[in-house]
């Protein structure tokens, strides 16, 4: 059975250069029946206006993913990687024993929109790390494409947790399914559209949780974009 939080549920932070929706409690948003999914933590859509963004600050033991959705973000960090993210990036920076970044609007006219996502690692103390691959538009069409894992099998990006990203473009076409195992848990993004979950309709902004064993099967109502969180549930 699936478990809804619509996008209006949220929490929200609004600044003259950021409007930020949390899924889960985050900075001054708190909620107590809202902590985090399992080891999933963090889910805020952050639209950053043109030359905004989040000056230099650090972070430790995370496991931190920026997803683009509109626009192009621009990273630096104390590790000495600096990159632009773009739609189809994704970029994992576990933070570990300690790192400083900073993430800015690349572009001077136009806003940015991305997903920023924490995990828990499964241990305190990894070494700091960096990584960032791009997937193609065409990878995710119709489809579940794997972009981060464990292990960084099947040319994901790698996490320090045992949890499975999923990236979809749908367009009512085609009704991808997932096997979620015992002992699993999923946690569904929608990002752009709606989409139907075994009948239930997420529109842009909504979330989900269930509970496995359980057969996902994913329909967009026209054009759709969505991220699912495979994971370990808690011992």
């Amino acid at each position: 059975m699936l478990t809804i939080r619509k996008s209006s549920e949220r929490g929200q932070a609004r600044f003259s250069w950021l409007n930020s929706a949390h899924t889960f409690s985050f900075g001054e948003y708190y909620d107590p029946q809202h902590m985090g999914f399992g080891k999933l933590r963090v889910i805020n859509e952050d639209v950053v206006a043109p030359g905004g963004g989040f000056a230099t600050h650090g972070h430790r033991d995370m496991e931190i993913i920026s997803y683009v959705l509109e626009g192009a973000l621009e990273h630096k960090d104390s590790m000495g990687n600096g990159s632009v993210i773009q739609p189809g990036d994704v970029q994992r920076m576990s933070a570990g024993t300690g790192v400083t970044h900073s993430e800015y609007n690349h572009s001077k006219t136009e806003p940015v929109r991305f997903l920023q996502i924490w995990f828990l690692p499964d241990r305190k103390g990894h070494a700091p790390g960096y990584e960032q691959k791009h997937f193609e538009a065409a990878d995710k069409q119709g489809r579940l494409k794997l972009v981060a894992s464990r292990t960084g099998r099947e040319g994901s990006v790698s996490l320090n947790q045992d949890v499975d990203m999923y990236a979809a473009l749908l367009d009512g076409d085609t009704a991808p399914q997932h096997e979620l195992a015992a002992g699993r848990s999923a946690w569904i993004q929608v990002a752009a559209g709606q989409v139907a979950v075994n009948g239930q309709v997420l529109e842009t902004g909504d979330g989900a949780s269930i509970r496995g064993p359980a057969t996902l099967e994913f329909k967009a109502v026209g054009e759709a974009e969505f991220v699912l969180f495979d994971q370990a549930d808690p011992d």
